[in-house]
């Protein structure tokens, strides 16, 4: 058998999951406050934007310990938020397909958080399920909405490059190569060439080639017998 309360607004889980009920509906975005507070001021939800959802209830008892009871959610939404780029509005498309385990108290929730990725909750008596679904959307939109191309920049953000994303094909001028150190091949020689005459060595010019060494002196020697 399967409820269809108009607003589940006090969900018995434990109940729910045991009878393998399901519940699915469609409530106007406007009934969830929140959520519609964050669309963008000049195009707010009308009377035909709405949020659909399905929730589907899981009992699996285990022998020695309290059974797994699981919620399945599904909702879906359209809505539009301001672009941080340009500032127009920017449709976003939400989409919830998620799994709870809820189990006694809050204390066994936190320990079971801890030990495994699953999402779980506390058991409750009476699960508000339009809350829920719209903390769950909450919890999805995007953190920097913005569209993948700005239809307009902001006046005067051409000129600084902001607002409007390049078009296809093109992209930011890439930076220029650094030039290569210029070798400079006597440099390393004239150090050289100063630190020997510092320390009253050869003189460099002989060393690198530069010039002829000193000849040693003639010998006076007897001329030709005449």
């Amino acid at each position: 058998m399967s409820l269809r309360p108009a607003k589940p607004r006090a969900l018995d889980v434990a109940a729910f999951a045991e009878a393998g009920q399901d519940l699915s509906g469609a409530w106007p975005l406007t009934e969830l406050v929140r959520l519609s507070d964050s669309t963008a001021p000049e195009a707010r939800p009308g009377a035909e934007d709405a949020v659909r959802w399905s929730l589907r209830g899981e009992h699996r008892p285990r022998a020695g310990g309290d059974p797994i009871v699981r919620l399945h959610l599904q909702a879906d939404t359209r809505l539009f938020l301001s672009c941080q780029r340009c500032l127009a509005p920017v449709e976003v498309l939400l989409r919830i397909d998620r799994s709870v385990r809820f189990v006694r108290d809050e204390a066994q929730a936190a320990e079971l958080d801890t030990l495994s990725d699953e999402d779980v909750l506390a058991m409750d008596r009476r699960l508000d399920v339009q809350a829920w679904v719209e903390d769950e959307m909450l919890l999805d939109l995007p953190l920097v909405p913005r569209h993948s191309r700005c239809p307009a920049p902001l006046p005067g953000a051409e000129a600084l490059g902001v607002g409007v994303a390049p078009p296809e094909g093109e992209g930011f001028e890439p930076l220029p190569e650094p030039e290569p150190p210029r070798v400079q091949p006597f440099a390393e020689l004239g150090a050289l060439a100063a630190l020997r005459a510092s320390l009253g060595g050869a003189a460099p010019e002989a060393e690198a080639g530069g010039a002829e060494p000193p000849r040693p002196p003639r010998r006076k020697g007897r001329g030709p017998a005449s």
